[in-house]
C-alpha cells in the first residue's frame, strides 16, 4: 500500500519536528540517553536519532530497563537492532534491583514488575549521571501522557508534577535544571499510533514479530487477553485457549494484553489501526489497576 502525498508530507513534518527536539536535547544537555522498550515507538526513536546525526553515530547510549519478564522476542529484537547499528546499550535490571533490596517483588496472581521499573530507571539515571532521557511516549496514547511537554522536568527524586510544567512557546524548550534534577524529552509527542505505523512503512523499518498476528496460547482476565508465560499464574476458573492475536503495545509479559487479529502484514496492521474503535492501551492490565494508574506511576518517575 503506497501512502498519499498528503500523508507523506504530514509524516515528513512530524519527522522534522522530532529530529529538531532530539538535536535540541543533545545541544542543551551534557549527558543524554535514549530509553528503549523494544516497541514500535522505541524503534522509531532509534531511527530518528540515527537520521538526526547522520552520517555520524548516535552520540548517546540506549537504555533498556529489563524487568526479566519481557517477551523473548523483544530481547532478541533489541540485541539485533543494537548490533546492526553499532549502538551502545545499557541495561538496567529490575531483577538486580530486587536482589539489592531496593524494590520488593509483588505477590499474588496479578503480580507484576511493571511499577518496579521506576526504581531501576531512576537508579540507572543517577548511576550514569544522565541529565535527559529521551523517550517515545506520545500524547495520544494515554491521558497522563497527553499532559507532558516536549521537555518534561523531573525533580531530584525523579518525580513529575503535571501542574508545574514549563511553557513551550514556538520551538523554544527550557532545559535548565538544578543539580540532581533531570529531564525527560518526548520527540514523538504529536504523533499518533497510525502516524508511527505509516512512518515505519514509509521508512521500511523492521518490526518485532509480536506486532503481527500469530497463534498464541492466551488466557482472559478482567477482559484482557494475556499471554501464557512462566510469570502468570491462572486464577480459579481461568483456562488457556489458542488465539490468533497480535500486540499493539509491548511491555512486561505479566501485564501486556493482546487483541484478536488477522493482520499478518504491515498493510493489514495499518488498515486495522485506522478503523479500530479500541484504545491502544486498553489491553494493558497495568493501566487498569486504577483510573489514574499511569499518572500515579509517572509522578513517581515512570517512563
Amino acid at each position: 500500500m503506497s501512502l498519499s502525498s498528503d500523508t507523506s508530507e504530514h509524516l515528513d513534518w512530524l519527522e522534522s519536528e522530532a529530529i529538531h527536539v532530539i538535536r535540541e536535547a543533545e545541544a542543551q544537555f551534557d549527558n543524554p540517553v535514549l530509553m528503549f522498550s523494544g516497541g514500535k515507538d522505541s524503534l522509531t526513536m532509534v531511527h530518528l536519532a540515527r537520521k538526526a546525526f547522520y552520517p555520524g553515530q548516535v552520540p548517546f547510549p540506549i537504555l533498556h530497563v529489563d524487568t526479566g519478564h519481557n517477551f523473548p522476542e523483544t530481547i532478541e529484537f533489541r540485541d539485533n537492532l543494537m548490533e546492526e547499528h553499532g549502538l551502545e546499550l545499557i541495561v538496567g535490571s529490575v531483577e538486580e534491583t530486587i536482589k539489592s533490596g531496593r524494590a520488593k517483588e509483588e505477590q499474588g496472581p496479578d503480580a507484576s514488575r511493571n511499577k518496579l521499573q521506576i526504581v531501576t530507571l531512576l537508579d540507572t539515571i543517577e548511576e550514569h549521571g544522565f541529565d535527559v532521557a529521551l523517550g517515545g511516549a506520545r500524547r495520544d496514547e494515554e491521558k497522563a501522557r497527553a499532559k507532558e511537554r516536549f521537555f518534561s522536568h523531573r525533580d531530584r527524586f525523579g518525580n513529575w508534577d503535571p501542574k508545574n510544567q514549563r511553557p513551550e512557546l514556538w520551538n523554544l524548550y527550557n532545559g535548565r535544571s538544578r543539580k540532581g534534577e533531570h529531564f525527560r524529552a518526548f520527540p514523538l509527542s504529536n504523533w499518533t499510533e497510525l502516524d508511527v505505523w505509516q512512518y515505519i512503512q514509509q521508512e521500511d523499518l523492521e518490526i518485532p514479530s509480536l506486532y503481527l498476528a500469530h497463534e498464541r496460547t492466551m488466557f482472559e482476565r478482567d477482559g484482557v487477553l494475556l499471554p501464557k508465560s512462566p510469570y502468570n499464574d491462572l486464577r480459579e476458573g481461568e483456562e488457556y485457549v489458542e488465539k490468533m492475536v497480535r500486540f499493539r503495545t509491548i511491555g512486561d509479559m505479566t501485564c501486556t494484553g493482546a487483541v484478536e487479529s488477522t493482520a499478518t502484514t504491515l498493510d493489514e496492521v495499518i488498515a486495522e489501526v485506522a478503523t479500530t474503535q479500541q484504545a491502544e492501551r486498553s489491553a494493558r492490565a497495568d493501566d487498569q489497576r486504577a483510573e489514574a494508574a499511569m499518572e500515579d506511576r509517572k509522578r513517581e518517575g515512570y517512563f
